[in-house]
């Protein structure tokens, strides 16, 4: 039976669980009557599976330019996960407070300080998960 995923799916979502964990992939694709499901198949495909698997750029430079973006376009939630991921990759918590930092200069005090908030409670909750893992 052919999926009705769309091309580079698979590659997508592997890329994906690499980067984000795979609680999160999995929760974000579990329900396939989803109303959201169709979005999530296309990022997966489209943004996991044909641009972060491109070999130009490493997957942790790959997470600075995308934790920078989304500090300029003020995304908090996106932001966090993207975070995580970046710490995923091999970005320290050192270099993530110094992205934001010189973000504050390019992208405005307000977007910096809700990232900062982004920053401090994701580095509690992975203390916590480690706590309690």
């Amino acid at each position: 039976m052919a999926s009705d995923k769309p091309h580079n799916y698979e590659a997508g979502r592997a890329m994906r669980t690499q980067v984000l964990g795979a609680d999160y992939v999995n929760k974000a694709v579990a329900d396939p009557n989803d109303f959201a499901a169709p979005l999530q198949d296309i990022v997966t495909a489209h943004a996991w599976g044909t641009v972060w698997t491109r070999k130009a750029l490493e997957p942790k430079l790959r997470s600075i330019a995308t934790v920078s973006m989304l500090i300029a376009l003020n995304r908090p939630n996106e932001l966090k996960l993207h975070m995580r991921g970046a710490l995923n990759n091999g970005v320290t918590p050192e270099e993530l407070r110094e992205l934001i930092i010189h973000g504050s200069v390019y992208c405005g005090f307000p977007a910096a300080m809700d990232s900062m908030r982004q920053a401090k409670a994701l580095l509690e909750e992975l203390a916590l998960e480690q706590k309690q893992g």
